[in-house]
């Protein structure tokens, strides 16, 4: 009769739980970066993030030609077609100074990505 009681008692505090949907953090619930590339130069060229959080980078690529924003710090590599806004997922990191670029115009875009 206690064993019944125990689980019935675990039961009841379980099923509330149980009840709540699952929700993977997702895209939407990450802080939004902006980031223009034009001439070949990210604008800003340095940006501030917090650390262990994932944020979303809005990346609009204002040239005329394709371009590719990429990390080897922070493992990340996107394509960002001409005229058009890209979202590029980063994160979580852990605090440091990291650096992103367009693979394609290294040196003039290269910019700093600061995580505190």
């Amino acid at each position: 009769m206690r064993r019944r009681l125990a689980l019935f008692a675990v039961l009841s505090l379980a099923a509330p739980l149980a009840a709540l949907p699952y929700r993977p953090a997702a895209a939407a619930d990450a802080p939004d970066v902006k980031l223009t590339l034009k001439d070949h130069t990210f604008s800003p060229a340095e940006v501030t993030i917090p650390a262990n959080t994932r944020v979303k980078f809005l990346v609009t690529n204002a040239d005329p030609t394709a371009a590719e924003f990429e990390s080897d710090d922070f493992k990340a590599e996107k394509l960002l077609p001409p005229g058009k806004e890209t979202i590029v997922m980063v994160g979580p990191l852990k605090p440091g100074s990291y650096e992103f670029h367009d693979e394609y115009h290294e040196a003039p875009s290269k910019s700093r990505l600061i995580v505190k």
